[in-house]
């Protein structure tokens, strides 16, 4: 999942983005208000994480800006601003979510997971289609009950499928939820990441959930 960061001091944002990145998000960081609006325009991102207070102007009114501009996607507002107008300005603005500095990462973790989890077939920290699950929380996934040993960039690929069950994704969809901004799209990388990833959850049990839509994509399905 691709994650916008909008914090303009940099040990903070390296903080969160080495946690966040270590949990196998990809995450994109902005340091102005200007700058994030320009990178939300060009990338389609899951979720933003907006801290209050920016350089050039305040989060709350970008929060305005990225709702007014058509992103439904969750807002978690981050700031040292705990007054109960504060988060009741933000939340104005369209922000699903508010957290205080300081914060625990786990805390913020969890906030992640649980706005990510609106809309998605997930329940309780968990990602099910089938007889595959994936718990998101203990970083496992398990087919039939039999746990299967996915490395970070395969789990995220796996959870970008998962989230988005019976739905073709493209390469260029897959390449911007799952790599980062300076991935080359046009690598084998992706094909050569769905098919390890067939070997693991697919092949092992005989029926077949990831498929090939040829000059489109793949898709998360089950067998015809």
């Amino acid at each position: 999942m691709r994650l916008l960061l909008v914090e303009d001091q940099k040990k903070m944002s390296g903080f969160i983005r080495k946690g966040l990145t270590d949990l196998g998000y990809v995450v994109d960081v902005a340091e102005t208000a200007g700058a994030a609006e320009g990178m939300a325009a060009a990338a389609d991102y899951d979720l933003v994480l907006l801290d209050v207070m920016l350089p050039d102007r305040s989060g709350i009114d970008v929060a305005r800006s990225f709702r007014g501009d058509g992103y439904t996607g969750p807002i978690l507002m981050l700031t040292a601003l705990s007054g109960t107008q504060n988060k009741v300005d933000g939340l104005d603005a369209g922000a699903d979510d508010y957290l205080i500095k300081p914060f625990e990462f786990d805390e913020l973790a969890a906030r992640v997971r649980a706005l990510l989890r609106r809309g998605s077939p997930q329940v309780g920290g968990r990602l099910a289609f089938g007889d595959l699950e994936m718990d998101l929380v203990q970083r496992k996934v398990a087919r039939c009950g039999k746990a299967i040993s996915l490395t970070s960039k395969e789990f995220s690929l796996l959870e970008y499928f998962l989230r988005n069950p019976e739905r073709v994704l493209s390469r260029a969809l897959i390449s911007e939820h799952v790599w980062d901004a300076r991935f080359d799209s046009e690598s084998n990388v992706i094909d050569v990441y769905v098919n390890l990833l067939r070997k693991k959850v697919d092949q092992p049990f005989g029926s077949r959930l990831l498929h090939t839509m040829v000059g489109v994509g793949y898709v998360l399905k089950r067998a015809e």
